[in-house]
């Protein structure tokens, strides 16, 4: 699933009690590249490394895959920063470079058909596996014979039916509650005489309410519009969180609900390659043009924002839906990137469940191969990993999910806020300290959406690809480094906070802990410093 949404519905909570964490302070449109003693925020640096280390080198080009749910190709900030397949880049139907994909200009879209129609909502894997498995677990008494292999599954089986009861309760109290608060306020700003474009704070104060549910909808509204400074920004989430409960209840937690007919796929077959189209945008480009942003949106051009990474080459991989990403179309977009020549990829997806995690594993090995970095957003559950899965992980495993080994060149992205205080962990976001290697800026993060529009979003998705910018950026000027190198030098110039910040307990009570106890390196990225240990690196590797 595409993280930024579910980091947005935690941020404002279910009804009544309804939460703007983070918000309480506006941020610096460009807060995530900025640094703490210059800037007063926790950005990564990223300026102050341009204007002095870097200042007058050269650097080489680095291709940079984005695997989302879309990418809008002709953004004023992205279409100069776009990989191009220069040996098929026209639409003339056919394969010119043989590689078996038609006509990928930019990438590929993994979860469309040969006839241009594309997936857009699809399941949870919850309801996918519970769909695959109920027909044969249903009406299983704790009594009946099993195999081992069986009872492991029906186990597994019974775990999944709570937690799609629970995640099915909660859609339809958001859906039913949003709904009604959603109707309130239409209804209100109707009988003002404003749309949400001219209406004010002084409107909402000064409207007379006639009923209970329109005393509960204005005291709801003056606080969601006093933390966003805006009306129509908080209409829209409000709006947002509707349309999100509603295709929850509809395609997500849809068990009858199945579209992947459309992709005229052998599903099953997880070594079947070459399937989809070429339009990399697709019907919802909103999530993956703004991670495509953070990492490259075309710096110091005059317009829009600064990405992280000034030499870089976007690859789209069409491979998210508004749902969970299926395990073949991860795989497959892996061992696109590794064998177009990508050296990053990130990742700003993730899902509880795996359906073919060898496919997987077996994808991220080859990139390993092909020595590629990736970069992976841990989550915004709230939760710690290290025993809540979150898929894809940097962990193989076998058969029995018991660890075979990891990936050594891959980073799993936590999400940070802008002030050293007891907020410094975003509080949707996932850790863990086995888990989580960093933490980077996810909150009120300002990039490309379609359209060539820019909005705020938060989420692990927006952490990871900071992550990913630093990494092109450290690869494209020092371009003798390794993926695994690239990794150990982000790790190691990570900046540490000696103070106790919050995060969720598994009993959903806040506890105070020091960044080492909750992730590998206890500290958030840094661009200026990761330069710093580059540099040593390279003069020690010299002598």
């Amino acid at each position: 699933m595409r993280l930024s949404k579910l980091a947005f519905i935690l941020a404002l909570g279910l009804l009544p009690s309804l939460s703007f964490a983070q918000k309480d302070k506006k941020a610096p449109q460009n807060w995530f590249n900025l640094d703490f003693q210059q800037d007063g925020v926790m950005g990564i640096s990223t300026e102050k490394a341009y204007n002095t280390l870097l200042k007058g080198r050269k650097a080489t080009p680095i291709i940079v895959a984005v695997i989302d749910g879309g990418v809008d190709v002709q953004h004023e900030d992205l279409k100069d920063v776009l990989w191009t397949n220069t040996n098929d880049n026209n639409d003339n139907g056919k394969d010119n470079d043989k590689n078996g994909y038609v006509n990928d200009k930019h990438g590929w879209n993994f979860i469309g058909n040969a006839n241009g129609e594309n997936v857009n909502q699809d399941n949870l894997e919850l309801t996918r596996q519970i769909r695959k498995f109920e027909p044969k677990y249903i009406s299983v008494l704790p009594s009946t014979p099993l195999s081992a292999a069986e009872r492991r599954e029906f186990v597994a089986y019974q775990g999944m039916v709570s937690e799609y009861a629970r995640k099915l309760e909660e859609a339809q109290f958001g859906q039913l509650n949003y709904g009604k608060l959603k109707e309130q306020l239409d209804n209100i700003f109707i009988k003002i005489g404003k749309d949400t474009s001219a209406l004010t704070l002084a409107d909402i104060e000064n409207y007379q309410t006639t009923t209970d549910q329109e005393k509960m909808a204005i005291r709801i509204a003056k606080k969601g519009i006093q933390e966003e400074k805006s009306v129509g920004k908080f209409y829209s989430q409000i709006a947002d969180a509707n349309i999100y409960f509603g295709d929850q209840i509809n395609y997500h937690l849809n068990k009858e609900f199945d579209p992947r007919y459309i992709i005229g796929d052998n599903y099953e077959d997880a070594n079947e390659r070459y399937y989809g189209n070429p339009d990399v945008t697709g019907p919802d480009a909103l999530h993956g043009t703004h991670v495509a942003g953070i990492i490259g949106a075309k710096r110091n051009n005059g317009i829009g924002i600064n990405g992280v990474a000034d030499h870089v080459q976007i690859m789209a991989l069409r491979t998210v839906p508004n749902g969970d990403e299926r395990d073949k179309d991860v795989a497959n977009s892996i061992r696109y990137a590794a064998e177009n020549g990508a050296k990053v990829i990130n990742m700003s997806f993730g899902k509880s469940y795996a359906y073919n995690k060898k496919a997987v594993d077996e994808a991220i090995k080859f990139a390993l191969s092909k020595d590629v970095l990736l970069v992976h957003a841990a989550g915004n559950d709230g939760q710690d990993v290290d025993i809540h899965k979150n898929y894809p992980t940097k962990y193989f495993t076998d058969s029995l999910d018991a660890i075979q080994g990891e990936a050594d060149a891959w980073i799993t992205v936590g999400a940070s806020g802008l002030y050293q205080d007891d907020d410094l962990v975003a509080d949707f976001s996932n850790y863990g300290y086995k888990t989580v290697d960093v933490f980077a800026p996810g909150v009120q993060i300002y990039s490309t959406v379609p359209d060539s529009k820019y909005k705020e979003e938060q989420g692990t998705s927006m952490a990871s690809p900071v992550v990913a910018g630093l990494a092109a950026l450290i690869r494209s000027y020092y371009p003798q480094l390794t993926a695994k190198e690239t990794k150990d030098i982000i790790l190691k110039s990570v900046i540490k906070v000696d103070k106790k910040i919050k995060v969720k307990g598994e009993d959903g009570s806040n506890r105070k802990v020091y960044l080492d106890e909750i992730s590998v390196t206890g500290g958030i990225v840094n661009a200026y410093q990761a330069v710093v240990e580059a540099d040593k690196y390279m003069s020690k590797t010299k002598k």
